[in-house]
């Protein structure tokens, strides 16, 4: 238990917000909402990294640190991310995968 709250309930949290991220990315057409889903997937990987570090090993701190680890490269990947999409919509006025496809041409 990690302070009232079951680590089943902190679990099944991550997992819906992982299959939800996981769904958003394969479904959603639009660059901006992949990109967000992404992000979600890895928030989800991170309270895991920190649940269990909490609950099986309470007097360390590796899971803080792989987290901000994944912080800070999710941060570096999304303003690439960003930078590509503005390239992109720049270039095609959208930002669909569809219209991204030309770029193969």
């Amino acid at each position: 238990m990690i302070q009232g709250i079951p680590l089943t309930h902190i679990l099944i949290v991550s997992t819906i917000m992982f299959f939800i991220g996981v769904a958003g990315f394969i479904i959603r057409k639009n660059l901006i909402t992949m990109l967000m889903a992404v992000e979600l997937i890895l928030n989800s990987v991170c309270i895991n990294f920190v649940v269990f570090n909490r609950y099986l090993y309470p007097d360390q701190l590796q899971g803080h640190f792989f987290t901000l680890i994944i912080v800070a490269i999710a941060a570096a990947e999304a303003s690439v991310a960003i930078a590509l999409i503005i390239n992109i919509y720049r270039r095609f006025s959208s930002i669909e995968v569809s219209d991204v496809s030309e770029m193969k041409n």
